[in-house]
């Protein structure tokens, strides 16, 4: 399977017309390409959860709708989207992930479509086991393992002993739901899968280095504290000594998977001595023999331990300031050739500015076409066109030859007379002859007002019959018009 699927097309489509850019950012990263998600598509998520006008419940939501897919690839990259939403965008998506009464209902999710179906789905139940807890540690210690403060000052070693003794264990629920993933080299055999790791690699070196820095604080309160606490203490340092091996194991499948070897931190092991001298204070304490040690020799044990893990600290330490200065270069890298891509477009400015201005006239052998624009809103000039109008209003022919311009400025007006004025015009009229029917505008006395008339009755030379020159068209009509009542008396006379 590659490319995108038509299913995958279509809601991207659909996101489209209904504006909504969240949803079909997230469609776009959990797509059924075997690959994974862009990191475009990510980076956008991650801005979106910078935005205080962006929904973060409808951006949680719609990644939780992705994953009521029956399709692996599609599951599995909104599960990889919300891990690393959650790990590098604002804190307000995880506190909502936190709040959430339900997250990832997966633990039946099984792909039937074919063998690599079948076998990613036991990762993707892993997989969202794992940020479950992630966010219920959140919900129940107010702040993300994986971002505390680190060193000397940090949150886990200026813990007091009451609260360390809670936080510790919440922590190690969180590492027993990461290194449960469980995935071995030859495994990791697609870019979805590949994706996921990464994020759990990287998660995995900062939840050790916060565990390891409230072991450090445990030992160091230990010798102080009340036996039941004792006895938890011991309890949560045993446990650290499991997972220490474990994330070791999980250590080495990265970098046999490819990662450099420089990213992997080195684990110094506790010496042995200090579990047996730890195990001697509590049995001493419920009142047990145990053998006579001073307390020189237990400070001594004590402090080698304690170093032990602090280098290991420091080892973790410089990984992950190791990753920031990377994504910071990487950061600057973006912002300079963008700011070189700024100033070529900058430079290009005067063209597209001389472009932009010549673009309303055509370029015509290489030369530019100086013909003004029309303007809509001005007057129109109405040069050889008034005789035109008059003409077509006269001309009762059952089609128009030209079209008549506007009647407020084109059509001639009424005189005081009755008769009608062209509207004067600088330039000449045409010469061209109306057809005009007079008797059945004015009926049959027409001709004998016009022949009792002076000079009317006679044809100008040149001149058809029943034709009227449009230049003695004002006079004949105002003649014709005024003389209209005496031709009428003499009929009934």
């Amino acid at each position: 399977m590659s490319g995108q699927s038509i299913t995958d097309r279509i809601t991207a489509a659909q996101h489209s017309v209904t504006g909504s850019a969240v949803a079909k950012t997230v469609c776009k990263a959990t797509t059924h390409e075997i690959m994974g998600p862009k990191k475009k598509h990510l980076d956008y998520l991650i801005h979106c959860t910078n935005e205080m006008n962006v929904n973060i419940p409808q951006l949680a939501d719609t990644l939780f709708e992705r994953t009521a897919s029956t399709s692996w690839v599609v599951v599995f990259k909104s599960l990889t989207a919300t891990h690393h939403t959650m790990v590098y965008g604002n804190e307000r998506f995880i506190q909502y992930m936190a709040s959430r009464n339900t997250l990832f209902n997966l633990s039946n999710f099984l792909d039937k479509s074919g063998l690599q179906g079948y076998d990613m789905s036991t990762f993707i139940r892993r997989y969202s086991r794992y940020l479950n807890e992630k966010a219920v540690s959140y919900r129940q210690v107010a702040f993300d393992f994986t971002k505390v403060k680190r060193g000397a000052d940090g949150v886990m070693r200026t813990m007091n002993t009451e609260k360390l003794l809670k936080t510790i264990p919440i922590i190690q629920n969180q590492m027993d739901a990461l290194l449960d993933f469980n995935v071995n080299a030859n495994e990791l055999t697609n870019g979805v899968i590949n994706a996921s790791f990464m994020l759990l690699f990287k998660d995995s070196i900062r939840l050790f280095a916060a565990y390891n820095e409230g072991i450090i604080n445990l030992l160091e309160k230990y010798f102080d504290m009340k036996k039941t606490q004792c006895k938890e203490g011991l309890d949560i340092y045993k446990k650290f000594l499991t997972r220490m091996t474990r994330i070791s194991e999980f250590l080495k499948v990265a970098e046999q998977v490819g990662i450099d070897r420089g990213d992997i931190p080195d684990l110094s092991q506790a010496p042995s001595s200090l579990l047996d001298a730890l195990e001697q204070h509590l049995a001493s304490l419920e009142g047990k023999k145990v053998k006579d040690s001073t307390a020189a020799s237990r400070a001594s044990t004590l402090s080698n331990a304690v170093s032990s893990l602090a280098n290991t600290g420091i080892s973790f330490t410089k990984v992950d300031e190791r990753e920031k200065q990377a994504a910071l270069e990487e950061e600057q890298a973006r912002l300079k050739a963008l700011k070189e891509q700024r100033l070529k477009e900058l430079q290009k400015g005067p063209s597209f500015a001389a472009t932009t201005a010549a673009s309303p006239v055509s370029m015509d052998g290489g030369t530019i076409n100086t013909a003004p624009a029309i303007d809509l809103f001005s007057t129109p000039s109405f040069a050889n066109s008034t005789s035109k109008a008059a003409s077509d209003l006269l001309d009762l022919q059952p089609v128009f030859q030209q079209q008549a311009l506007p009647i407020s400025t084109g059509l001639p007006t009424a005189n005081t007379w009755g008769g009608f004025s062209a509207s004067p015009t600088p330039q000449p009229q045409t010469a061209r002859g109306l057809n005009v029917d007079f008797d059945s505008v004015f009926g049959n006395n027409v001709d004998s007002a016009v022949a009792s008339l002076p000079g009317q009755g006679q044809i100008p030379s040149g001149q058809q019959p029943g034709k009227l020159v449009s230049d003695d068209l004002d006079s004949s009509l105002a003649n014709l018009v005024g003389n209209l009542g005496i031709g009428n008396g003499v009929a009934k006379k």
